[in-house]
């Protein structure tokens, strides 16, 4: 697992062809009765007729589901989506792995020939079990994505719940009962007033980097955990920030479904 707070690599020594094969690890088998097996898929991609040790890459480290074939491609879908540069917002996301890496070494080559500090363009996106709990599994979807010549990377962090007993996502609609939505949204601004507080931040800072809006949950088994990319309410330099909301004040605004019951 990577995190944006947590340095992260960017000079990869991978070396090999511009495939090399994806390797597939089975999990330990779940003892939930419900819970979904995963397979493991790793891949690492190298900027093609490279020659030097400094090459573009893409490292892909991610999840399958045997039993839910579409929660695999949802899976596949978001990480792809998330691991698009700014440049290619208004496109579409690439169908495969090898798609994304053929799409990035495209974009390498463009910074290759303007990027003047020597520097090779990376992209990192990773899928992991962040939790388990209740018959939810909650993956975190991350993704790291460098261009040469850029300043730093942007690293972008999105959760996907899966109820595993009816093998579908869950969007953040579901988990909290109707009517609710500003309920919640207040325990937000509070968890927010709570994090400025730790973090010695004053006044100023909320003006200049308000708080916004998120559903990017993950329902943990005490609290949830509501993260933030970076510059969404925060600059660069203070990552990307995780707000927390403890079980008990969700009584009454989230479905008990989601609070362990």
């Amino acid at each position: 697992m990577f995190r944006f707070s947590t340095p992260l690599g960017v000079g990869l020594s991978l070396v090999g062809s511009l495939l090399l094969s994806g390797c597939l690890a089975a999990d330990k088998s779940p003892s939930e009765p419900f819970a979904l097996a995963s397979l493991a898929i790793e891949k690492q991609y190298v900027e093609p007729d490279c020659q030097g040790q400094q090459c573009s890459t893409v490292t892909i480290s991610a999840l399958e589901f045997p039993q839910a074939p579409a929660l695999s491609e949802a899976l596949q879908t978001r990480l792809l989506t998330l691991g698009m540069s700014i440049s290619e917002e208004s496109a579409q996301p690439a169908e495969s792995w090898d798609g994304y890496a053929e799409r990035f070494f495209e974009l390498a080559e463009e910074d290759n020939r303007t990027s003047l500090d020597g520097m090779t363009s990376e992209a990192l996106l990773e899928a992991s079990v962040y939790a388990r709990h209740n018959d939810l599994l909650v993956v975190e979807l991350n993704s790291y994505v460098y261009h040469a010549g850029q300043a730093h990377g942007l690293p972008l962090t999105e959760f996907m719940v899966i109820d595993e007993r009816e093998q579908r996502m869950v969007e953040a609609s579901d988990m909290l009962l109707d009517g609710q939505s500003a309920a919640f949204d207040d325990l937000l601004a509070q968890a927010h007033r709570r994090w400025i507080s730790e973090m010695g931040f004053d006044e100023q800072f909320t003006v200049n980097w308000p708080l916004s809006q998120s559903r990017n949950i993950a329902p943990l088994e005490d609290q949830w955990e509501v993260t933030y990319n970076v510059y969404e309410i925060a600059p660069y330099a203070a990552g990307q920030p995780t707000l927390s909301i403890p079980r008990a004040a969700l009584e009454g605004i989230a479905k008990p479904r989601y609070l362990g019951r």
